[in-house]
């Protein structure tokens, strides 16, 4: 197996992953009963519109994923947009975390989209290099 076909192989699987989890957090953010919400940082806080928003864009980031997952090389404008959507949640969750309250799942999130944006930057940019490159045309 060549090097292109390694990284757009492990960009597949690692795109159907990342869809799982963000399919899995939004229905999780939908359906989470209210009681739930001080466990996870969020004291005095009730059940919302928001929440429940945020649930519906994470499935709708998840079938972003799993669209671009069919084939990345080909879906290189959706790629930057997932990469731009991962690197906008690191910066906005941390600056929550940091600038207005710190809540633990607030500042785990940031990092767990900091290390899947980073992972799909690097393979994204090793993919564009044997598959974008003069040489593999």
């Amino acid at each position: 197996m060549s090097e292109r076909d390694t990284v757009q192989q492990f960009l597949k699987i690692f795109l159907w992953l990342v869809a799982v989890h963000s399919f899995l957090v939004g229905l999780f953010l939908i359906i989470m009963p209210e009681s739930w919400l001080d466990f996870f940082g969020y004291l005095h806080y009730r059940r919302t519109f928001f929440q429940v928003q945020g649930g519906v864009f994470h499935l709708i980031m998840a079938a972003g994923y799993c669209l671009a997952a069919r084939n990345p090389a080909g879906e290189r404008a959706l790629m930057i947009l997932i990469i731009c959507a991962k690197g906008l949640a690191t910066i906005f969750l941390m600056l929550y975390y940091f600038g207005v309250e710190r809540i633990w799942i607030v500042l785990l999130s940031a990092l767990g989209d900091a290390l899947m944006g980073s992972i799909i930057l690097i393979a994204f940019l090793r993919m564009k290099k044997t598959v974008y490159s003069p040489e593999s045309q």
